[in-house]
């Protein structure tokens, strides 16, 4: 291992040193593309790191062992993070989680790693709930069984030497984290025991023996210590700068930070090993680096594979100082792979133990595909694969173009492209292109139909048409499956989105009309007509019963307007709403959400189209002016408005200059003062609002949202660190009143425990740790077996007003049609009005 580093370090400083030649790349401008795919031919370890959530992988030390080492590298992560907080947008839950699931696999081609999921699906039961101190909550709530199994098998798939949790086990952390790290070094010993799950071994998969099991630790607690600060000049950066950059997708995260180069260590603990490292305490101890070491560990009867083993090492080797060599590195692939078919079948044929096969044909299979890559990146082969549509509808056929351009020296044999599609799908057309010389290029037409019965496009499903491009060269074949530009996605032939898409009905005071607006899009190719209704329930009006909605053509969108008349009399509870579609026959009742950012693409999320209604008691004061400043992260202003409140969202022009003493009550959104910098510049108006009799209401925020413990607040409010201890993640946990006489808790609503019950995902958090005495506290709650908190509501008086904090996530209650998350907001802001 020692001599292999010495070899990294060389073939370095060799990059640095020597001219880039073979007309690929130049001194000034590395070849990052070829040295991405020749870097790994180099060893045969494969490492694993497991976490809970997208942006829990350990960026830099994996740049490092990736994109360093030549390690192959996977993340390997339970839920989708849809309990987040998203700092890009208003998307929430499964909308949430498909961004999140791209910035982690865009985030990954960074570093060179693999992203994979346990979370198969939008409705999959390891979703993210929202924060737990408990791994066994965790694990309830995803059931252990189910993702126990799931982690299990892709152990056994993926067949890692090394597997590294992001986290401890200890109460500081995450119980998302500390159920991953729990199970993850479970699975050592289980995924390599034939009696657990036996059900994937009858399906076709092999027992597996993680050869060693680390935890990251502090340095005083460490068996290893690992240096990953280098500066890469393939790169043009250190190994955690370029974890960094990879950090800076994880953008509705608000994750990635700007950093020197510097020197920077991993340190790890070894928990439990299979193999023997005779002392050596180094990372790879044990562990068979390449395929020279593997022949090492074959036995003495063995020696005809031994030497064969060497040599293709060897040859590996020559492939990776062939670089930066297109033409170099083309030839000696193409070499190679002809080569590791043969070792592959004498290995297959070979009296060897039958673990240590199972490892041989594992690794050759891994190097196999990592040869094929290398070959195709060297060949310069350039692909383009375009569909006519990228939104296509059932029973549509379309056309996908492929473009190939030979930008290499060498020629091509056998070109051809085949088109991968889901069972069921027809394609036609031709797939050969015969020679492609050096500088030649290709145009290949292909029509394809999209049955009736196709599945609807899920974001977290393979892409729906692929191009597997092949080729052949000096007897060996390369084939690669390439990607289409942009996201083939088979959607309704119209989508219905309704505004309000949550509604609530005021039993103290029912409305006598409420207006729903249908957002109706037609994706079906050309001209078409829908005839829109909604479905009420018993007791309500609708007018009209349906409308017709014509277009001229696709990706056409148009408005239509409906009334509702509830009854009079209408019961406290929850009910729908269902909007329909009839196309053609064909009745549609979808909504599908279009999620599209520069740094992931574009993204579709589908879910029923309807209305989600609540009907409760909330008594509101109709002379009641409020400001809201929205903060982009919630939608609390729009669900009071549709609740019947007076709501006024404020500009940076009225911060700035209106006279905000029209306003009974100033709202903030949750983390505004991140968000809004004209808020942070208008602070002291704000505070001089208050003073003038103002009454200002303060949602939830990090402490480093561009809060001032000092001067945001009136008077001193620190709000608590490290987040995990500050904050009360059961949404059942009981609520203590403290002063319950007080206007907060009886005007306009009597407030009762009833109003503390149903609440969703969480009470509170990032809890105010530290504050001034001028602060009185209204409510005390804790998580079982914690001490209460008290300061999830504070309240001064500044001047003749009064300012209230409070880090509740009502938010979330009130987008969550929690009607006591809506009565005791009210009571907050109301107190402005009294």
């Amino acid at each position: 291992m020692k001599k292999y580093l010495s070899v990294v370090l060389s073939l370095l400083l060799v990059i640095t040193l020597l001219p880039f030649s073979g007309g690929a790349a130049k001194a000034s401008e590395p070849d990052a593309d070829l040295w991405n795919v020749v870097k790994p031919l180099g060893t045969t370890v494969t490492f694993v790191n497991t976490g809970a959530h997208p942006d829990d992988e350990r960026s830099d030390f994996l740049a490092y062992l990736s994109r360093g080492l030549g390690v192959k590298t996977s993340s390997l992560i339970a839920n989708r993070g849809e309990g987040g907080q998203n700092e890009i947008g208003l998307e929430l839950g499964n909308a949430l989680g498909t961004i999140r699931s791209r910035e982690m696999i865009e985030a990954a081609k960074i570093t060179g790693v693999k992203a994979y999921h346990l979370s198969e699906t939008t409705t999959d039961d390891i979703y993210d709930f929202g924060f737990s101190k408990s791994p066994v909550e965790t694990l309830e709530k995803w059931g252990e069984d189910v993702t126990y199994e799931r982690l299990i098998r892709f152990i056994r798939i993926y067949q890692p030497d090394i597997v590294m949790p992001s986290f401890l086990d200890v109460d500081t952390q995450h119980g998302h984290h500390r159920a991953m790290t729990i199970l993850s070094e479970k699975a050592f010993k289980d995924a390599a025991d034939p009696a657990v799950y036996p059900g994937q071994l009858k399906e076709g998969l092999s027992v597996w023996q993680v050869k060693k099991f680390y935890l990251p630790v502090a340095k005083d607690d460490a068996t290893t210590s690992i240096e990953i600060g280098m500066f890469d000049p393939v790169y043009g950066m250190s190994y955690p700068q370029l974890g960094e950059q990879s950090r800076y997708l994880h953008k509705s995260q608000g994750m990635g930070n700007d950093i020197p180069v510097a020197p920077r260590q991993t340190h790890l603990k070894l928990v439990k090993s299979a193999v023997d490292t005779n002392g050596d305490r180094s990372l790879f101890a044990g562990i068979p680096f390449n395929f020279k070491e593997w022949a090492e560990v074959l036995p003495k009867n063995a020696n005809d594979l031994k030497v064969q083993y060497t040599k293709f090492q060897a040859d590996l080797d020559a492939i990776i100082y062939a670089y930066p060599s297109r033409e170099n590195v083309f030839v000696k692939s193409q070499k190679a792979l002809k080569d590791v078919e043969r070792l592959l079948a004498k290995t297959e044929s070979a009296k060897l133990e039958a673990s240590l096969k199972n490892d041989l044909l594992h690794k050759l299979s891994l190097k196999k595909e990592q040869l094929q890559v290398a070959s195709f990146e060297a060949s310069s082969l350039d692909v383009v694969a375009k569909a006519a549509d990228n939104i296509l509808t059932k029973g549509q056929t379309t056309t996908v173009t492929v473009n190939l351009k030979n930008n290499g020296s060498k020629d091509l044999k056998n070109a051809a492209v085949n088109l991968l599609v889901p069972n069921g799908w027809k394609v036609s057309g031709t797939r050969s292109v015969g020679d492609l010389g050096a500088g030649e290029a290709a145009t290949l037409k292909f029509e394809v139909a999209v049955p009736e019965d196709a599945k609807d496009y899920h974001a977290y499903d393979e892409a729906a048409i692929r191009a597997a491009v092949s080729f052949e060269s000096t007897g060996a074949k390369t084939v690669q499956v390439k990607e289409l530009e942009g996201t083939i996605a088979v959607l309704p032939d119209v989508a219905l989105t309704l505004s309000p898409e949550d509604l609530v009905v005021n039993t103290a005071n029912v409305q006598d009309e409420i207006p729903v607006a249908v957002k109706v899009k037609n994706y079906h190719d050309g001209a078409t007509s829908a005839k829109v209704a909604l479905n009420v329930p018993a007791g309500w009006d609708v007018s009209p019963a349906s409308t017709v909605v014509n277009f001229a053509k696709k990706l056409e969108e148009k408005e239509v307007s409906f009334t509702l008349v509830p009854p009079a009399d209408i019961e406290e509870g929850n009910f729908e709403i269902d909007a329909v579609a009839e196309v053609g026959g064909k009745l549609f009742r979808s909504t599908v959400q279009e999620i599209s950012y520069g740094h992931i693409g574009t993204f579709y999320y589908q879910y029923p189209a309807k209305v989600n209604g609540v009907a409760f008691e909330l008594l509101t004061n109709p002379d009641l002016k409020i400001g809201y400043i929205e903060s982009g992260f919630d939608m609390v202003a729009d669900y009071l408005l549709n609740a019947g409140l007076n709501i006024t969202k404020l500009t940076e022009a009225d911060l700035a200059t209106a006279d905000l003493s029209q306003y009974d009550t100033i709202v903030t959104g949750i983390r505004a003062y991140l968000s809004r910098p004209d808020l942070r510049a208008n602070n002291e108006r704000l505070k001089e609002y208050v003073a003038n009799g103002g009454h200002l209401v303060v949602q939830y925020h990090k402490p480093d949202d561009g809060w001032n413990k000092d001067t945001t607040a009136p008077y001193p409010l620190t709000i608590g660190t490290p987040s995990i201890k500050w904050r009360v993640t059961d949404e059942n946990a009981k609520v203590t009143v403290l002063q319950p006489e007080s206007p907060l808790f009886n005007y306009p609503n009597n407030i009762t425990d009833s109003d503390w019950s149903g609440w969703v995902q969480e009470r509170g958090l990032y809890y105010p740790m530290v504050w001034a005495p001028e602060y009185e506290t209204f409510v005390s709650m804790a998580d079982p077996g914690e001490e209460p908190f008290d300061g999830g509501i504070l309240m001064a008086k500044y001047g003749k007003g009064t300012y209230l904090y409070t880090n509740l996530v009502f938010y979330r209650q009130i987008q969550g049609q929690v009607p006591g998350g809506y009565r005791i907001f009210t009571n907050l802001i109301s107190y402005g009005g009294q």
